[in-house]
Formats: structure tokens, C-alpha cells, sequence
């Protein structure tokens, strides 16, 4: 069902850009034709998240769009490529038992790579048996029904550490986050890539608010990329990310890498003006453009214009922004 759904999206995106290339003020069309059924009937909360997506950005280029041809046939462009589901491989290699204080656990190693092509940016994380057990308990609160045949390797009294044990979970846990992956509104929510990628943004924040900026990028540019896979219908979810690596660059005196990066989070929110972290990065793209030598005109522009339609209101600054994400 999600290969005839992207088709459709990709087909209906593709006229589009056609109708943008002839008329350059063309507002998108109206209601897709043959909306998919629910996978999960009974729960309007699972309603097609693909025809949802089209139909908020249809949403967001009015006839008033000050958008270019060109920038509009980008923006569609760029939807196209989000109704591709990128499909993900899950490894787990090898283990390790790790001592703290005076607990003893097993860490698994966790290789997850793209698939059909070969994938030089592969992620490595870790996570130990009570992080499964606490994503699946998470999980079974919002898909009980979805999870119902899906078995979870139970804990043993004894033998946790033994090569037989260790062997049948690392097997069991691939499987376990192969079906996950599988079901579409799973590997979409936000406690599946939050098991994903928490402990290691979780991290990378704790170096940045201590001053340790080499750390803290050396992680989030590894976290960057699984995340921009796993929210690929949902961009707007890494700006943070991405603005914490333009943080890192700057205060590394890399103007030039964090104006790139700053690039790509403004390209995330060029509808999404509300968005807290909109303000903060247009400010920092000025400073940044001024001593590049680049156009940062038209970036004043933008903030102008945003300025004059919003109240006057307390703005924090990039880096004040960054270091208040994942305080606990």
C-alpha cells in the first residue's frame, strides 16, 4: 500500500511542478484523488500521513506566495523526495559488557546503514537491554494493537551473560527493530527515533553547554545524518540539530562551515516562520554573511519583514536556544 500512495504523491508532485513551469503564480491542486485507507482501521489519528503531508504544503503556497518559479519548483522538488521512504538496515554486529559503579550489563552494538545503495554514512550506536525494554514499553502505550504479535525477548535470572544468551538477543533485537521499521506510523513516532538518537544528542548537548565544542560537533554531525533518515516527512524536526552544529562551527571559528549549515536549517524553515529557532538563525546567518562576504541583504530583509509583522518580543539568541534543548 505505501509504494501505490508514494507513486500517487510523486505523480501529483510531478504535474505540479509542470503547472508552476507554465504559470508562475499556479497554486498547487486541490484534494488528492483515491485517498488510501487507514492501515489501522478505527483510528483517525493514523489517516494516511503521506496525503496529510501534500495536502500541509499545498496548504502553505497561497496565490499571495512571494515564493520565485524557481524557488517554488525547489520547494516541490524537495517533497517529491520526502514521499520516498528511505529504507533502513539494522546490524548488530557485536557486544560488550560494560561495568558502572556495581552494575554489569551488555551493550550491543547497533550498525544502521541505508539500503539499496552503498552507504559510506553508516551510524553506530548502543543500547542495552533496559533501553529496549523501555522503548517497548513506551511503544505498546501508543500501538498495542500494531505490537500485539511482536515478542520481546524476556529477561532471564540468570545466564545474562553468557555467549548463548548474548547470541540469541542480538539476533532477537535485529528482528525486533527490522518489524518496527516495517510498520510505517512506528518508525515514524518520536519514541522510536528518540530510542534512536536520545542518548547520543543527549550527549553532544551536555559537551556543548560545558564549552567542550570539538565533542559535542564530532557527535551531532554523526547524529545528523540517522536523523535526516528517520524524519525524512518531518524536516523541520533536525533544525535544532542543525543549529547546534552551526553553534559548534561558530564558537570553533569556522565561519564558513556554519554558514553551510545554517544554510540548510533556514531551508527548512522558509515556512515556517513561527518556528522559535526562525529569528535566532536569521540573526546569526547575518553576522556570519557580513564577515563571508556574502549577500546577508536579503537575509535582513527576511527579518524585517518579521519583525514588522510580530509584536516585539524576547528573543533568545542561536546558542541560547542550543543549550536549553534536552536539559533535564
Amino acid at each position: 500500500m505505501d509504494k501505490d500512495t508514494d507513486c500517487t504523491a510523486e505523480r501529483e508532485l510531478l504535474e505540479a511542478v509542470s503547472r508552476i513551469t507554465t504559470f508562475s503564480t499556479t497554486t498547487p491542486s486541490g484534494e488528492q484523488q483515491n485517498q488510501p485507507k487507514a492501515e489501522i482501521s478505527g483510528q483517525e489519528r493514523k489517516a494516511n500521513p503521506e496525503k496529510d503531508d501534500l495536502q500541509d504544503s499545498s496548504a502553505y503556497l497561497s496565490p499571495n506566495s512571494s515564493m520565485t518559479t524557481k524557488e517554488l519548483q525547489e520547494y516541490w522538488r524537495n517533497e517529491k523526495s520526502r514521499c520516498r521512504q528511505v529504507k533502513l538496515l539494522f546490524e548488530i554486529p557485536s557486544t560488550r559488557i560494560a561495568e558502572h559503579h556495581l552494575s554489569k550489563y551488555v551493550m550491543y552494538k547497533i550498525i544502521i546503514l541505508q539500503t539499496g545503495s552503498f552507504d559510506s554514512n553508516k551510524s553506530v550506536i548502543e543500547r542495552r537491554y533496559s533501553d529496549f525494554e523501555k522503548l517497548h514499553r513506551n511503544l505498546l502505550e501508543e500501538f498495542s494493537e500494531e505490537m500485539e504479535d511482536i515478542i520481546f525477548p524476556k529477561k532471564t535470572l540468570t545466564g545474562n551473560f553468557t555467549e548463548e544468551i548474548i547470541n540469541e538477543r542480538k539476533l532477537a533485537f535485529k528482528d525486533y527493530l527490522r518489524l518496527l521499521y516495517s510498520m510505517k506510523y512506528i518508525r515514524r513516532s518520536k519514541k522510536f527515533i528518540d530510542f534512536l538518537t536520545r542518548p547520543e544528542l543527549q550527549e553532544a548537548y551536555g559537551c556543548l553547554r560545558g564549552g567542550q565544542y570539538t565533542k559535542a560537533l564530532e557527535i551531532l554531525l554523526e547524529v545528523i545524518g540517522l536523523q535526516e533518515r528517520l524524519t525524512r516527512g518531518n524536516p523541520v524536526s533536525i533544525v535544532p540539530t542543525l543549529c547546534a552544529i552551526v553553534v559548534c562551527h561558530k564558537d570553533l571559528e569556522n565561519p564558513t562551515s556554519a554558514f553551510e549549515y545554517g544554510e540548510k536549517a533556514l531551508s527548512q524553515l522558509r515556512m515556517h516562520s513561527s518556528h522559535r529557532y526562525y529569528v535566532p538563525l536569521l540573526e546569526t546567518m547575518i553576522t556570519l554573511a557580513y564577515e563571508l562576504g556574502k549577500d546577508f541583504l536579503s537575509l535582513q530583509e527576511k527579518l524585517e519583514e518579521w519583525k514588522a509583522k510580530k509584536d516585539p518580543i524576547r528573543i533568545f539568541t542561536l546558542k541560547e536556544l542550543a543549550v536549553r534543548e534536552y536539559v533535564q
